[in-house]
């Protein structure tokens, strides 16, 4: 799919011209020896003008007759670009900053995440993939003196000063970053160009998106048909957050014509803290543009169509006329304090959009990928640290590998050889939603889908379950309880909704109440104020339910498996107790400790490696705990093994092979390894039982 550029009808054209010139419908009337009538039939488009007249009112506009005839630019004015700043409320009302930029951490994964979403969700031709590029640039010397200049700083300064000299946290931040600008004449901006987007269509003002992100707070404006992964539209508060002046400026080329263009529209926005100016208070906010002539926005910096030196000195020129958009945040910084140089930043970026986005990056032999993403970082148009190309693969491989499987239906229902790729169904109860005239019932079922493969040596973290929908962005890395003692390292995907890649009533439904128990942040699927107010009681529950059953697949994936890489039988079941007659399994009971997880694997010696979580109730006096290995053999008794090293991890000593846990600490943990040369047989044969008992003169 390809923009096409559709042209202006000639009516507003000759209006906006009209007002751009200054010039009257009487005025023009009379220079081209018409009535005035014949002019408002023109810019109400019940008529239009013969050729030899459009070329008379060309030569009165100034311009050339092309471009009366194809409506393709502007009569050139004299107009120019300056910034306009919003004036102070009339009753007296202040903000000391853009509230929707603290509901993120303002650091650089975060941005990577929630700007990569928003370009997903605006993905134009469905055939292929969003491309994103993200772009460091240290500019210094004549390059940073060219760009403030080209970025009009100097009707800036003053209102950055009074705005830096109140005592608030916007205020502070300010005056932090412009002593380092006067300090090491040193700016670092961060261009995020995306393509095959939609870019930002819409008028200037009224409903589209371009008003939603330029003009607009909490406007998600996203598609009509559910798919979108963002709901709040605050997002793109992201951008500004990230830059420590509060200023992003915009080129976008428009998939949708406006005004009879689509490339170059510019406009800059800036999110200042209430500020006063001799005598005139400005609420904060401000944009750069060229002045509005239209009497009700009159003198408003809107939008203007840039020429290709313009977009080359403010650093936004773009590659090639595919629609997309291009940000570029000035003094870009990483709140967190993680990434301060260029390199840590860079290497930061990359990692947040693999962590974030390797599903979307995966594609199969039928399906391609939906997103590619590129870092770059320059320093003063110099290449510094060369293209970085995101591969899902390098970054997440046994997780790639199985969403690649997945697409590809070479998924199998069980494992049994180290690649392979099991996949299972895991039942969502979809809730009924609130409202008059709504159907009451259960709910429908949705069979999201898990995919568990086993871990590359390189994976880390090991053992978790990624969750996603939509257009595959990972929500949240959930690591599954009571998993199976010495099952071998894995990693997890969770696909539901949209991610299923299924169509059919249950995932449009699935999707949309996944969507309602995310947070702004999408990171979990939890209770929201959405939740509650559109669905009816219960909604909670299921979610809790959906945890649990993901938890009881992935124990039933892993505990099937009977062969490892290496050919040999994996031993495997959890048989895990406390002291007491008759117990086996996982024992919790009120007023003692229990065992709430255990993570093993078997050493390359023959030793079982052993991580015990415990649980203890709330004591005046301390807890002294001795844990024994046993063995279950096959046949006979089952004998205890010695411990070659027993270490404590969390809130816990060990002092002569006893746990000693000081009294109101409420969980602890520690390690054990076996001793082989204790083992009756190979530690491979048998079961491994870890009894936690009571040590003389302890407190159990």
């Amino acid at each position: 799919m390809v923009a096409t550029h559709q042209a202006e009808k000639f009516g507003p054209w000759l209006a906006r011209q009209l007002r751009r010139t200054g010039m009257s419908q009487a005025q023009l009337a009379d220079r081209v020896g018409l009535t005035r009538a014949a002019v408002s039939a023109w810019i109400n488009n019940r008529a239009e003008p013969r050729e030899d007249t459009k070329r008379l009112i060309a030569a009165v506009l100034g311009t050339d007759t092309a471009s009366l005839f194809n409506l393709a630019k502007d009569v050139a004015t004299e107009l120019p670009v300056q910034w306009y700043h919003r004036l102070g409320h009339a009753d007296g009302g202040r903000e000391y900053g853009n509230a929707a930029a603290f509901a993120f951490d303002a650091d650089l994964s975060a941005l990577a995440r929630e700007a990569t979403q928003n370009t997903l969700d605006e993905r134009y031709d469905n055939d292929k993939p969003v491309s994103v590029r993200y772009t460091l640039h240290e500019l210094t010397g004549e390059h940073l003196d060219a760009f403030l200049q080209a970025l009009h700083w100097d009707d800036l300064e003053a209102h950055y000063e009074q705005a830096a000299s109140a005592e608030q946290k916007v205020s502070r931040s300010l005056r932090a970053a412009l002593d380092n600008l006067a300090e090491t004449r040193s700016l670092t901006l961060l261009r995020v160009d995306d393509y095959n987007a939609t870019g930002l269509t819409g008028p200037e003002y009224g409903d589209g998106r371009y008003a939603a992100v330029v003009r607009r707070q909490l406007d998600s404006f996203k598609h009509a048909d559910g798919r979108a992964g963002g709901s709040y539209g605050l997002g793109k508060a992201t951008l500004w957050a990230a830059s420590r002046f509060g200023l992003v400026l915009i080129n976008t080329t428009l998939s949708a014509p406006q005004e009879g263009r689509t490339e170059r529209r510019v406009i800059g926005r800036l999110d200042l803290p209430w500020h006063e100016i001799a005598g005139t208070a400005y609420a904060g906010p401000a944009w750069l543009g060229e002045p509005d002539t239209e009497p009700d926005h009159k003198g408003v910096s809107r939008s203007w169509w840039a020429d290709e030196q313009t977009v080359e000195t403010l650093h936004l020129a773009r590659l090639g006329t595919d629609p997309g958009t291009t940000f570029l945040i000035v003094g870009v910084h990483d709140a967190s304090g993680s990434a301060e140089t260029l390199q840590q930043m860079h290497d930061k970026l990359v990692d947040s959009l693999a962590d974030g986005f390797w599903a979307a990056m995966v594609g199969g032999r039928t399906k391609g990928p939906l997103l590619e993403a590129r870092v770059t970082t320059l320093r003063n148009g110099h290449v510094l640290i060369p293209e970085t190309r995101v591969d899902p693969h390098n970054h997440h491989p046994a997780l790639s590998r199985a969403f690649q499987s997945y697409l590809d239906h070479e998924t199998v229902a069980e494992l049994t050889s180290g690649d392979q790729v099991a996949q299972a169904s895991v039942p969502l109860v979809v809730p009924p939603r609130k409202g008059k005239g709504r159907a009451r019932g259960k709910g429908y079922e949705h069979q999201a889908v898990l995919l568990l493969t086993p871990a590359n040596d390189e994976d880390d973290p090991l053992n978790r379950v990624v969750f996603m929908r939509g257009n595959r962005m990972t929500i949240v890395s959930h690591r599954p309880r009571e998993l199976p003692l010495g099952a071998s390292p894995f990693q997890a995907v969770l696909l539901a909704g949209y991610a299923t890649e299924s169509d059919g009533e249950d995932v449009d439904l699935a999707e949309e109440f996944l969507r309602a128990s995310e947070p702004p942040e999408h990171n979990r699927w939890d209770r929201t104020e959405e939740l509650t107010s559109l669905y009816e009681r219960g909604a909670l529950t299921r979610l809790k339910e959906f945890r649990t059953e993901i938890d009881t697949t992935v124990r039933r994936l892993v505990g099937r498996r009977e062969a490892d890489s290496n050919g040999g039988p994996t031993v495997l079941r959890e048989l895990l107790k406390l002291d007491g007659p008759g117990s086996s399994g996982i024992r919790r009971a009120q007023g003692i400790p229990s065992i709430h997880n255990v993570s093993a694997h078997l050493e390359d010696s023959g030793a079982w490696h052993v991580r015990v979580d415990l649980k203890l109730p709330e004591v005046e006096d301390p807890w002294r705990l001795t844990p024994v290995a046993k063995f279950d053999v096959r046949s006979g008794g089952r004998p205890q093994v010695d411990w070659k090293i027993l270490t404590p991890s969390d809130n816990c000593r060990i002092d002569d092979d006893n746990v000693v846990i000081e009294a109101g600490v409420r969980s602890a943990t520690f390690v054990g390894v076996t001793d082989p040369a204790s083992h009756p047989v190979q530690g491979r044969l048998a079961r491994l039982i870890v009894d936690v008992q009571k040590a003389r003169g302890g407190a159990l």
